[in-house]
């Protein structure tokens, strides 16, 4: 089953949480510092939230599948049709071991595609240089070849 994923950047990951499991009357599937996900059966949703500045605003947008093949066609798919995506990767974000793909819509918004290989004990992803800490779910900006504006 594929389910979406909608990432919500919040000010306060303990009243995040608790408003969120009362929402869709289920529990985080896991939690770390500054992280929690839901694994919501109804309707099928992976909500992720990181704690952060930005509060109430979208981090990202995903499709979970249930397998690596499904992500190498989707990423096939979308390149076919002149997406530019970031190519499909093996990586370590969101506590998690992934093999995924990203797509920026044409208002920016950062579309991930991706399934879940295993956990993983780190946020993971790449060092940002200007505070040296780990970001997670942020890939170099894409191009849409469909319109060619820089994204």
């Amino acid at each position: 089953m594929s389910r979406l994923q909608l990432a919500l950047n919040v000010t306060d990951l303990e009243a995040a949480v608790e408003f969120y499991g009362t929402l869709f009357a289920t529990e985080p599937a896991k939690r770390r510092p500054g992280y929690a996900n839901f694994e919501v059966a109804d309707p099928p949703l992976k909500l992720v939230l990181f704690e952060g500045p930005e509060g109430g605003t979208l981090n990202h947008l995903g499709v979970e599948t249930e397998t690596a093949a499904e992500v190498t066609a989707a990423e096939a798919r979308l390149a076919g049709t002149g997406l530019e995506t970031t190519g499909v990767d093996d990586t370590t974000c969101c506590y998690a071991t992934k093999v995924e793909t990203w797509v920026t819509d044409p208002d920016g918004a950062r579309w991930e595609w991706y399934v879940k290989t295993g956990d993983a004990e780190t946020l993971g992803g790449d060092a940002d240089p200007a505070t040296g800490e780990a970001v997670c779910c942020a890939p170099a900006p894409v191009t849409l070849g469909a319109t060619g504006a820089d994204r």
